[in-house]
């Protein structure tokens, strides 16, 4: 396994670091006033008071020279860190030789999609093949137009919490109220059910003594007449929720769903695209549970620095498709392809995933003492280096903080130098998925800043104090050799 040591030689040292008096700083402020006049703000970090100018390993810099800890990875994309040595060698030994090849195949592409099979979760290993995408959407959209051409079905089972995507077939599937709202109607036949979630348990009901209920009701409702799910062609499921608020469930759960599929004949769809790629202590997050998907989606922190997404789908699901149908100009581009390969090379080699189950573990450990003492922490849940810390205004009734409240708490952590977006179904949860590569210096560090600022939301107001004098007079001097 690789050394804390080398770890950090990834990160720019000292982090974090303010230099700014006020953030954001003056070239950052200007820079958000004027990107909405030429872009878009409905992506999602649209408007987050942020610049990125400079990364390296979990560390960022702004243009105005301060430097943050990402607990984020850029939203789960950066497994192995930013601009990785290995990653940056990897494209331009690539560069150099080919990069963008239509949708014919290349030697890349054809490498990248038999390693694929070589690490994907039973069933899928050495069993599948690929078809490749550009983004997680894609990945989603792709999955339920496969599981419904190669099962004659129309209808689509997915929970509540669920997170796919903000294209048309995927935005369906989703369940945000922020991603719906407006752009409607959806794509016909989807069933929504609920989803493992013991804190706010929708039933009423206490784990251990449920009877795995929500489990219950999925085969209710797949496998009982007159339920309407009459014509299911699969169920989706992301094996640790994501935007929902970072749920994971027991492998009961998962293990009972799976087999109500089988009993109606529909399919198991895992969406990997957040917790896969190692984040959650094992490669893929369905790992946990013990069962085989018939079709797994990927993205994220699998190409890291460069996008990479796709499907697997069991061979003989594969061999129905009618060739030629179903075109990616741009995906599985060479370079895409070798640098995804370079990050499966890096976090096969320095055991990352066994170091995610681990420092997630020593993590999760020390926010479940936090929350011992602070009676605004309602859970503490997760697995490896996925983990959400839900947030309550009253623990006894579990009524969750505000969003205001949510996000100066998040407001004030990135004032301290650490980056965090909150997620979950009332926006109250902080969400850690750092880069697998995270020095436990910087994760420790984070998880300070991070715990000193819900003590301060839990009963002071949320402003600087004395005590972060050590967190600014940061020079971006220091740097400049770094990053030349």
């Amino acid at each position: 396994m690789i050394s804390e040591q080398e770890l950090e030689a990834l990160s720019f040292p000292g982090a974090p670091k303010i230099v700014s008096d006020v953030l954001p700083g003056p070239t950052s402020a200007a820079l958000l006033e004027e990107v909405p006049n030429y872009e878009s703000m409905t992506r999602g970090g649209g408007r987050f008071p942020l610049i990125f100018d400079t990364g390296k390993g979990v560390t960022v810099l702004d243009p105005d020279g301060n430097l943050y800890i990402d607990m984020t990875a850029g939203v789960a994309v950066n497994s192995v860190g930013r601009v990785h040595p290995e990653v940056i060698a990897a494209i331009e030994r690539q560069s150099k030789v080919l990069m963008h090849g239509s949708d014919i195949s290349n030697t890349k592409r054809g490498e990248l999609a038999k390693r694929l099979a070589s690490v994907a979760p039973p069933g899928l290993r050495d069993n599948c093949i690929a078809y490749f995408t550009q983004s997680g959407s894609g990945a989603v959209e792709s999955a339920v137009k496969f599981a419904k051409r190669v099962t004659g079905r129309h209808q689509i089972v997915a929970f509540h919490g669920a997170y796919h995507g903000t294209w048309h077939a995927a935005n369906s599937l989703t369940t945000g109220d922020q991603y719906r709202a407006g752009y409607g109607p959806f794509m016909a036949g989807v069933i929504h059910v609920p989803y493992q979630y013991c804190y706010r348990c929708p039933f009423g009901l206490e784990r251990g003594s449920c009877g795995m209920a929500c489990a219950g009701y999925v085969d209710h409702v797949l496998n009982t007449p007159y339920t309407a799910a009459d014509d299911v062609a699969a169920v989706i499921m992301e094996p640790l929720q994501g935007e929902g608020g970072y749920v994971p469930p027991d492998p009961e759960f998962v293990q009972t769903v799976k087999a109500a599929c089988e009993k109606h004949g529909a399919l198991f769809v895992v969406d990997e695209v957040q917790a896969g790629a190692g984040r959650t202590g094992k490669m893929w997050s369905v790992e946990h549970a013990g069962v085989e998907p018939d079709m797994m989606t990927f993205g994220k922190g699998m190409g890291g620095d460069l996008p990479m997404a796709g499907v697997l789908m069991r061979r003989d699901l594969a061999v129905q498709l009618d060739d030629h149908s179903q075109p990616q100009t741009f995906a599985a581009n060479a370079l895409s392809a070798e640098v995804c390969m370079t990050n499966l090379d890096i976090i096969e080699r320095d055991g990352l995933v066994q170091r995610a189950a681990e420092v997630g573990e020593e993590a999760m450990q020390r926010l479940k003492a936090a929350a011992e003492e602070l009676e605004i922490i309602g859970d503490v849940r997760g697995r490896g280096l996925m983990i959400g810390v839900e947030l309550v205004a009253n623990r006894e009734t579990r009524e969750p903080i505000s969003h205001d409240r949510t996000g100066a708490i998040v407001d004030a952590m990135l004032q301290r130098g650490v980056i965090m977006v909150p997620c979950g179904r009332y926006g109250n949860v902080l969400r850690l998925m750092p880069s697998l590569t995270i020095p436990r210096s910087y994760l420790n560090a984070g998880i300070d800043i991070i715990k000193s600022q819900i003590r301060i939301a839990a009963g002071e107001p949320l402003e600087f104090s004395q005590a972060d004098i050590s967190y600014r007079g940061f020079r971006s001097e220091e740097h400049t050799s770094e990053l030349q």
